[in-house]
């Protein structure tokens, strides 16, 4: 393969990522960083150009994203927060600002902006609902590194071909 086939082919471990997440319930949200770092190394993805940026909560993910794909440094930005049901439904507004607001970033920007921001209805800070969303946090941060890789690729190609 000749240098110039070797330019035009996408590079996983030449991306730049960053991860967003929620300080809110950061012993949950942050295990979805440990499942998205695992998986997109076994993509070929550097997990040492991955960049971890806390926000106070999921409301604030938008903004933060926003920031950082105008930067153009980053081939995508992650995120992941826990938007809990506290018995009003100021968390539905939450979950829904949060997501419009960052489907908005990427459509602006051309920025992949994934989302592993979760809005369990009934979850309780007793031990077994901590345990349950550890564990699926971590899952999750897998899907979103799978759709990361895809999301990261397809723009090349558009932006390449």
């Amino acid at each position: 393969m000749n240098q110039s086939q070797t330019m035009n082919n996408f590079q996983p471990s030449q991306q730049r990522i960053a991860f967003i997440h929620a300080s809110w319930h950061a012993d949950i949200v942050l295990r979805c960083l440990d499942g998205f770092r695992e998986e997109i190394a076994t993509r070929g993805y550097d997990p040492d150009l991955i960049d971890v940026i806390a926000v106070p909560g999921a409301y604030e993910i938008p903004l933060q994203a926003k920031l950082l794909a105008k930067t153009g440094r980053y081939a995508s930005i992650a995120c992941s927060g826990l938007v809990v049901d506290g018995g009003i439904y100021r968390h539905d507004f939450v979950a829904n600002a949060v997501i419009s607001g960052m489907m908005q970033v990427q459509l602006e920007t051309e920025v992949p902006v994934l989302t592993a921001v979760l809005t369990p209805h009934h979850f309780h800070e007793h031990s077994e609902h901590q345990n349950y969303y550890r564990t699926h946090f971590v899952t999750k941060g897998r899907e979103l590194a799978a759709a990361a890789d895809s999301a990261m690729s397809l723009r090349w190609q558009v932006l390449n071909s």
